[in-house]
């Protein structure tokens, strides 16, 4: 059995210098702006790539993006309460559609609109 343990590999919580980052934004009144995620588990996390076509291939390719520094990145970051930089995600949930869930598990179904309401008496 043979064990190899590489000095230069950080652990996966250690912060590593990650360069210029290409970073997804959104359009914004007079500039655009950084777009924030959450992981899997909720947590806010920046998000930057490595190169445009690991970006375009989590976004697409119509999504915009900026060139940052991770440093500029973790910055503005920083005052929305983000801490966490997350570089070339690969897992995503699938796009949004346009239909949208009614209801939740803590409220129940939506109410039916009272157009096609139907009561039991006059059902009958």
């Amino acid at each position: 059995m043979c064990l190899f343990q590489y000095d230069d590999d950080p652990e996966p919580e250690e912060r590593v210098p990650a360069g210029l980052l290409y970073v997804p934004v959104r359009p914004g009144i007079t500039q655009v702006v950084v777009r924030m995620f959450r992981t899997p588990l909720g947590a806010r996390t920046a998000v930057g790539f490595t190169d445009p076509g690991r970006l375009a291939a989590t976004f697409g390719a119509e999504q915009p993006w900026i060139r940052l520094s991770e440093p500029a990145l973790r910055a503005m970051a920083q005052p929305l309460g983000v801490v966490l930089l997350t570089v070339d995600p690969t897992f995503t949930a699938p796009a949004v559609t346009g239909s949208v869930a009614t209801g939740s598990p803590t409220t129940g179904p939506a109410p039916t609109p009272a157009a096609q309401r139907v009561s039991p008496a006059s059902a009958a």
